[in-house]
């Protein structure tokens, strides 16, 4: 990346952080692809902007802004950061809950049959509880998730 594209970078972030009252740094590191493209189309479908940067430009854009004001965000810029900007401040933490919410869920339905397993002392296996237990996951997945349209892809900033 060259010096004047990472100028450019650092001026529409800081047009971006000017632009909303409101925005939300979030680490998607440990995202998958497919979480990664559901957290956009949420994004998308609830009118927040999901940028993708370098930590190093976003910390230039905040440190242009007002160095004082932002010293403390500068610590949370770690791995793969993804900035979510809204008018509303708690849409973006909404869609983060229902994010949360789906990837949690299949989890949860795993270690309630593990325990039923275990208290009801049924003969079946764990393997057969828990093979049961994917499958209602699977057949209880949001049918919106499946089935919502692909939102355009965020702008990224490619590395160094």
């Amino acid at each position: 990346m060259t010096k004047d594209q990472k100028n450019e970078v650092i001026e529409i972030l800081k047009g971006k952080f000017s632009q909303y009252n409101n925005f939300y740094i979030t680490d998607t590191e440990s995202l998958s692809v497919e979480q990664i493209s559901n957290l956009r189309r949420t994004c998308f479908n609830k009118q927040v902007e999901m940028k993708v940067a370098k930590n190093t430009l976003i910390r230039k854009a905040l440190e242009n802004l007002d160095s004082e004001k932002y010293a403390g965000l500068y610590e949370s810029l770690n791995n793969v950061t993804a900035l979510m900007f809204s008018e509303n401040p708690k849409d973006p933490a909404v869609i983060i809950g229902e994010v949360l919410g789906m990837l949690q869920s299949p989890a949860k339905r795993v270690i309630a049959a593990l325990l039923n397993h275990a208290e009801n002392g049924s003969p079946k296996t764990e393997t057969e509880v828990v093979a049961a237990a994917v499958e209602v996951a699977v057949a209880e997945a949001p049918a919106e998730v499946a089935a919502a349209p692909e939102a355009p892809a965020a702008e990224v900033a490619p590395e160094a």
